[in-house]
């Protein structure tokens, strides 16, 4: 993994010094909160309901042991004793006092994390596949060129006041999971006829109050020009995007105005130019970073005892739900679920974080990733050890056995800390979650993948879930929107809304239906939830939702 330079170390240090001046003008009121305002949000804090929150970011989700440590006594030190990892693969503390902040920022320089970008009208976290550099099906680790495009876009001069915030995702797999179709510039990694790995770039991607599904722009693009052709489309929308009203400011909006014929045009016309101006460097830096993500040393080891172990049912289960294949056979890819039932999707405490540190040095060659999903990776494991890491997950109480189940919830902080928010999320998922537990029909209906948000601004990806609940404000009361047949793979699709929103204390038992039914409308267990709504549609299950009412609306 990247490792900081004398440089990164020597830049971030004036950052922070810089901001803690900044604070110390604010605390003395020399600053107002208006003055303050643009410049904390450089730095990663936000105002909230209750409190300041930092937002720190993950680059691409990856995480070394020692790094999870800090994170770990960040929260313990200077917050509540946990942390919110969130859908962009950042980390967020909720309760920071202002004061503590510089000194947050200097203990997060201290292993190489920073909260740079994760806020304001500029190039955001870029995130990747959290199965980055371990899965079977990678044509290549797209992290490099993720490090390099965070490199090249912290404090670009030209895009530190866009039109609006701008969010990049990378994969290097065909099988999407970094949901690259809903992000402003997604790279999907594709081979050129040599067989080298070259991109499939697509934009104007995204979700929010007006939710878009990302277009080609580009079918190939060899990966030495990544830089300049990513800096001709940022160039595009810099001079393109609408600047008169915040709601239409993404560049979904812009690639839809102009449309994606025009865009295209104008972002090669740019690129033509900003290609003559690469002299090569940015390829030296891309073969300086490549040897930062070279492989373990993997250790080689029997897997029988493996296959024994499975006869225990419990460790069964989570070996089918939380591992899948690594590049190698005698390793797997293990997911930690942060969504035991009951639990706040994405929250761990200290004490977690430190435990999962832990095995990641005993198990996983000292590497973490943070998925969009709200889940945490050990990429690495020797099969041989999947029953004594389980044994210890279990023990912690970090073994639930739901990665990809309808447990699995992915869900926003919502109105308990977001200023945003309309609705609560949190409380949403952990009852929904909890009633699952209680049927104990998660196995049995298999891969379903269900995301809440508490606004229009969708942080829980609610469009892209196979059910999808928005929560809103109907005059005072809170009031909750299904979609249906939302995806966020590479065969990505928008949610349909269902029909009329349910109450707080509705919403359970309407997914619980709508479960109920699937299971009843299914040509086989492997007909997963989306397979049978994209076969059937939604009339069906509308009438699970709103019987006769329902069945009006499918006739």
């Amino acid at each position: 993994m990247y490792r900081y330079t004398d440089f990164d170390h020597a830049f971030l240090a004036e950052r922070n010094a810089q901001f803690r001046a900044q604070v110390a003008r604010r605390l003395d009121g020399s600053l107002t909160e208006e003055e303050f305002r643009p410049l904390r949000l450089m730095n990663g804090l936000y105002l909230q309901l209750h409190a300041y929150m930092l937002r720190v970011a993950i680059p691409y989700g990856t995480l070394s042991s020692a790094q999870m440590r800090q994170l770990a006594l960040i929260a313990e030190r200077w917050d509540k004793g946990y942390g919110h990892f969130t859908t962009r693969q950042n980390i967020q503390y909720n309760w920071p006092k202002l004061e503590d902040v510089p000194d947050i920022l200097d203990a997060l320089a201290e292993v190489g994390l920073h909260a740079i970008q994760t806020s304001g009208n500029t190039v955001r976290n870029v995130t990747a596949d959290h199965f980055a550099g371990a899965a079977a099906d990678e044509i290549a680790d797209p992290r490099p060129y993720a490090e390099l495009l965070r490199q090249w876009s912290t404090d670009h001069p030209e895009f530190q006041f866009l039109p609006r915030k701008f969010k990049i995702a990378v994969t290097g797999s065909p099988n999407d999971r970094a949901v690259t179709r809903a992000h402003d510039i997604g790279l999907r990694m594709i081979r050129d006829a040599a067989g080298a790995p070259s991109f499939e770039v697509i934009v104007g991607g995204g979700l929010g109050r007006t939710p878009m599904i990302g277009k080609v722009v580009r079918d190939f693009l060899p990966a030495a020009d990544l830089l300049p052709y990513v800096e001709a489309i940022l160039a595009v929308y810099n001079t393109l995007g609408r600047r008169d009203n915040k709601y239409k400011a993404r560049i979904k909006i812009t690639v839809h105005e102009e449309g994606i014929d025009r865009i295209r045009e104008l972002v090669e016309a740019e690129f033509a130019t900003f290609r003559t101006r690469y002299d090569g460097s940015d390829q030296t830096l891309l073969a300086e970073i490549e040897q930062s993500f070279a492989p373990p040393a993997f250790i080689a080891k029997p897997v029988g005892d493996v296959d024994a172990a499975r006869r225990d049912p419990v460790f069964s289960a989570w070996a089918d739900t939380n591992t899948v294949a690594h590049r190698r056979d005698d390793h797997a890819i293990v997911t930690v679920s942060l969504k035991a039932h009951g639990a706040t999707p994405g929250d761990a405490t200290a004490a977690q974080m430190r435990l999962l540190a832990d095995l990641a040095e005993d198990y996983a060659y000292g590497e973490l990733r943070i998925s969009h999903e709200q889940n945490v990776i050990l990429p690495h494991v020797a099969r041989a050890d999947l029953p004594t890491l389980h044994a210890r997950l279990l023990k912690a109480g970090l073994g639930t056995a739901n990665v990809g189940l309808a447990s699995d919830i992915i869900a926003c902080p919502g109105m308990d800390y977001c200023a945003l928010a309309t609705a609560r999320s949190i409380p949403v998922a952990q009852e929904l979650a909890l009633r699952l537990d209680a049927l104990k029909l998660e196995h049995e209906v298999g891969e379903l993948k269900i995301k809440i948000s508490g606004c229009i601004n969708a942080c829980g990806h609610h469009h892209v879930g196979h059910i999808g609940i928005l929560g809103l404000d109907r005059a005072g009361v809170e009031n909750y929107q299904i979609t249906l047949g939302g995806d966020a793979t590479e065969t990505a699709a928008i949610g349909e809304r269902a029909g009329p929103g349910f109450a707080y204390d509705e919403i359970v038992p309407a997914i619980e239906r709508l479960i109920r039914a699937y299971l009843d409308l299914r040509e086989a267990p492997e007909e997963t939830f989306l397979m049978a709504y994209r076969r059937l549609g939604a009339g069906p299950f509308k009438v699970a939702l709103y019987g006769d009412e329902g069945k009006r609306d499918a006739a």
